[in-house]
């Protein structure tokens, strides 16, 4: 008898989900639930679900394991329905959300085994036309459970094979503080900044211009979903507002050393963050979705980017992203081009290296 999997919600993790357990278990059967009929009929079309459920409740009540795939605030109003249907007394349910406490707390009087999980992966598109079934490999894959329910991780941990993880078990408390600190904090800032810039540009309209450059790549992550980003810092309030309070102390006292002239403190404070910075692994996924781009400095002349993208073609490595950089004030220009993997990312250099006398850097 085929093991019946449902995915509620059908976007970027829930599809790419989909098309890893399929690859790891092409026999399993997968239900599909979306809010959207359209994401529904094209998970269907391309093969991602092999049906789309009637209603939740049927589905539910008929399947081995649950995976909720929604925000915080939707995930914890499924559980609460789950609560009140019939399920399989073996049931797994378990979801896909960016904080942990909340969806926790809300089944931790449920009568079936419920497994926190945050795969942490992302990409610059959304939904159903995103998915992709490599988007988890090397990525970390977390899971909050009791003790008891270890032996229902380990069922996940096979079940989710295909996505080429790496698992990791926390607390929820601990997982929403780390996460605050190295994902949720971080976009509150970029997109801080982005929206400061903004109203800049009312005042200094040529500053637009030059923010195309580094700017616009320190901010990146500010060009995050908002719903989804408003139900994530909700969901991990109680975790960000104390680390804003440690930012803000941090922000003053470097407004203090500069009215200061304290010369010496602001030295070691950029000493310190790049000595920090330089430990950091390089090339791993973690909280924040990794970029892996390729910075190539091309003549200023036409059909440069369709050389480029025509070699990057015939060896048949993708690009999800090409962007021209300000030229500068010699002949030369900057192309950045974008990588969906870092496979690609050093496949694409190597080739344009091999054919091209372009310096091409990995920034």
């Amino acid at each position: 008898m085929k093991e019946k999997i449902l995915i509620v919600g059908l976007g970027l993790i829930g599809s790419s989900l989909a098309l890893a357990i399929k690859k790891g278990h092409p026999t399993v059967q997968i239900t599909g639930l979306d809010q959207s009929k359209e994401s529904e009929n094209i998970a269907k079309d391309l093969k991602m679900i092999d049906e789309i459920a009637p209603s939740f409740k049927e589905a539910a009540e008929q399947a081995d394991i649950i995976l909720l795939a929604v925000p915080v605030r939707v995930c914890i109003q499924l559980i609460a329905q789950l609560k009140t249907f019939k399920l399989r007394p073996e049931v797994i349910v378990t979801d896909a959300c960016s904080t942990k406490s909340e969806i926790m707390k809300a089944a931790r009087d449920a009568s079936f085994s419920f497994i926190g999980g945050h795969p942490m992966a992302g990409s610059h598109k959304s939904g159903v036309l995103a998915a992709d079934v490599d988007l988890f490999e090397n990525a970390y894959y977390i899971f909050t459970a009791n003790e008891k329910n270890q032996v229902m991780v380990a069922q996940l941990q096979r079940l989710l094979i295909g996505t080429r993880a790496k698992y990791v078990a926390l607390d929820a408390t601990e997982h929403d503080e780390i996460t605050g600190m190295l994902s949720h904090l971080p976009h509150i800032i970029a997109a801080g900044l982005v929206n400061q810039s903004d109203r800049f540009n009312q005042v200094f309209p040529r500053s637009r211009q030059l923010a195309a450059g580094g700017f616009r790549d320190i901010t990146r992550i500010a060009s995050s979903d908002p719903t989804m980003w408003t139900d994530i810092l909700l969901s991990n309030r109680e975790a960000l507002l104390h680390k804003i309070e440690e930012w803000e102390t941090t922000i003053e006292e470097v407004r203090t050393w500069i009215e200061e002239r304290d010369e010496q403190s602001i030295y070691r404070y950029f000493e310190a963050a790049k000595e920090t910075r330089d430990q950091l692994p390089v090339h791993e996924k973690g909280a924040i979705p990794a970029f892996y781009d390729l910075f190539v400095d091309v003549p200023d002349v036409p059909g440069v980017i369709a050389e480029v993208t025509g070699l990057l073609g015939q060896a048949e490595i993708s690009i999800i992203n090409l962007r021209i950089q300000e030229t500068r004030e010699d002949i030369i220009g900057i192309l950045q081009v974008t990588f969906k993997t870092e496979v690609d990312l050093l496949k694409g250099k190597e080739c344009l290296e091999k054919k091209t006398t372009y310096t091409c850097r990995i920034k």
